[in-house]
């Protein structure tokens, strides 16, 4: 047996599995991340690529570090433009995330207590909207939100509105929490799902049997139950949305401001790329900082 044990720990094969994982983010997230870093240490430049210094290999390592400064994060500090977008972001996030939470649950709290043959049908419609693309559906509430669009055509119709009226939420901040919320529903619905879909439902019949009104065992066994799930949808929708720059793009108007639509405009507008970079830095950290001062203080609780 001990031998077995000493086989299995020394099995290549396992430390493979292991290290797939951490390979695939060193690949993919830390040498990403750390040339957005060194670009956003960089300076502005009339070239290809657009910034200096570039590096010019093992031997100018001392030089390259040298010429590398914080200058456009004292920018960013100090341009209102960055910091009302940061927390503009921040803003259509947190209410976006707040309403999917509120028109996500009961869609999941009803999914989990369907019948059991008609689950599998409920979770299939949540999933359809996926095998549409994103940009497509984003155009569909463009025909439909602007001025002479769908909306406006059926609450006439209804005769909610005047023949000569309009329904003017195109190009406003509503128009994006209405594409938020339409897009990222199912990142909400599904780990909300998957919670409430293993709970012990002989929990709420021993409160019944005990005289609990249902709204009580709501709070005090359902919810907090649940909260594996409400926290992970809210993180799932909160991350992306912040970052969001299709949404606002299309939907938004020319005050919608969201740091998406700005790192846009200053890699690609503007091409200066160390600043976006910079850009791109601090949101990162803005973001990663909070989760992972939310899972340490979690799995001290644990």
């Amino acid at each position: 047996m001990a031998d077995t044990g000493a086989a299995s720990q020394t099995n290549p094969l396992r430390w493979l599995v292991v290290a797939v994982p951490y390979i695939w983010l060193l690949l993919f997230f830390v040498a990403p991340f750390l040339i957005i870093l060194k670009i956003s240490l960089s300076d502005t430049a009339i070239a290809m690529p657009p910034y200096t210094p570039t590096f010019g290999g093992i031997g100018a390592i001392g030089e390259f570090l040298s010429q590398l400064d914080f200058e456009n994060y004292a920018f960013l500090g100090d341009d209102p433009l960055y910091i009302g977008a940061y927390l503009s972001s921040l803003r259509i996030a947190l209410i976006s995330t707040l309403m999917l939470l509120l028109i996500g649950y009961p869609m999941a709290l009803a999914m989990a207590r369907a019948p059991s043959t008609i689950r599998p049908t409920l979770l299939m419609m949540v999933i359809l909207p996926f095998w549409t693309s994103f940009l497509i559906r984003v155009y569909a509430w463009i025909g439909i939100l602007k001025p002479e669009g769908l909306l406006t055509l059926l609450l006439q119709s209804l005769h909610l509105l005047g023949p000569d009226e309009q329904v003017n939420i195109f190009r406003t901040d509503y128009a994006v929490f209405i594409g938020m919320v339409y897009s990222y529903l199912p990142f909400m619905v599904l780990p909300l799902y998957a919670a409430l879909e293993k709970m012990d439902g002989t929990l709420l019949e021993a409160a019944s049997d005990l005289g609990c009104p249902p709204w009580k065992a709501f709070w005090k066994i359902t919810f907090p139950l649940s909260l594996p799930g409400v926290i992970a949808g809210a993180l799932i929708c909160f991350i992306p949305i912040t970052g969001e720059f299709v949404i606002p793009d299309l939907l938004g108007g020319a005050e919608t401001l969201m740091i998406g639509k700005t790192l846009w405009t200053e890699f690609f507008g503007n091409r200066d790329w160390p600043l976006a970079s910079a850009v791109a830095v601090l949101l990162l950290l803005a973001l990663v900082i909070p989760i992972v001062i939310f899972q340490n203080q979690q799995q001290k609780v644990g």
